[in-house]
């Protein structure tokens, strides 16, 4: 199978968002996944849906302008997991995380794309169990995958290290238990506690979109030289499978689990011609 190609433009933050977008297109890539991040990206919700139709429409230009197409759009409602997560035990943020939403949907249908990816709901332990973390997560989730069917978009979680789905089985269980939803798949994320390529390979025939980094037990993000995922494997994975959606390369830089401490070009570059020698 011949992989459709994305970098985040997230993984360029010292870029204007303009440039950002030339380089991903310069260096070769056919699509780009939209960081939609409060507080952290260059594009952030509170600025962009001021004037969505706008907003929409002068991202699609510049897209069209480099040639690249809106693989994902990713939102996440603020820099921190817990005050607009999906699954908020106070209504009122709740309905901030819905309306945030159903502005991402409009917003990215206007920009062409047909995926959206957000994060699957955290637990609160010191307000309630997780069993009813869990069901509010399951109820917001499953309005959100009939919302994005209205627009004909694919939603998917990002289990996530700190989310309520931080092991490869729980991220099965909860898509199961939501029609509809699939996984913006990210090994990295296992990779990071332990966990074997084998414990993860199994969320495959769940993902719609996936990211491609360097990891290794202990780092989320690693060089390429020191990362153990056996992305040729992940390959032969996606071949038996079925998988048709994006392949994003995402890089980060930012103060966290070590994520400023990779030439996220020299990474980025690295890592497509790797899974351009894998396409088939």
């Amino acid at each position: 199978m011949k992989f459709k190609l994305a970098c985040a433009d997230f993984t360029f933050p010292l870029l204007p968002h303009r440039q950002a977008l030339e380089l991903i297109a310069t260096i070769g890539f056919e699509g780009v996944d939209i960081g939609l991040f409060e507080g952290r990206s260059h594009l952030r919700p509170s600025q962009e849906f001021k004037q969505l139709g706008r907003s929409a429409r002068r991202l699609k230009k510049q897209l069209d302008d480099v040639g690249l197409k809106a693989a994902d759009v990713f939102l996440q409602t603020h820099a921190d997991l817990g005050p607009f997560t999906v699954n908020h035990p106070l209504a009122t943020h709740r309905r901030k995380a819905r309306d945030w939403f159903v502005k991402t949907l409009e917003y990215t249908s206007l920009c062409a794309g047909r995926h959206v990816t957000i994060l699957p709901g955290i637990t609160f332990p010191d307000r309630e169990s997780r069993p009813d973390s869990l069901a509010r997560a399951i109820d917001e989730l499953s309005w959100r995958v009939e919302q994005a069917r209205q627009h004909k978009i694919t939603i998917g979680v990002e289990a996530h290290i700190g989310s309520i789905v931080p092991q490869p089985k729980l991220a099965a269980k909860l898509v199961e238990r939501v029609p509809g939803l699939t996984l913006t798949l990210d090994y990295t994320h296992f990779t990071r506690t332990g966990k074997a390529d084998s414990e993860v390979e199994p969320l495959m025939r769940y993902a719609s979109h996936f990211h491609v980094r360097g990891a290794r037990r202990g780092r989320l993000q690693e060089r390429f030289a020191l990362n153990t995922i056996d992305y040729r494997r992940v390959a032969k994975a996606m071949q038996q499978t079925g998988y048709r959606g994006w392949v994003g390369i995402e890089y980060v830089r930012m103060d966290w689990q070590h994520c400023n401490e990779c030439d996220n070009l020299s990474e980025t570059i690295l890592y497509r011609d790797l899974m351009r020698s894998l396409s088939t």
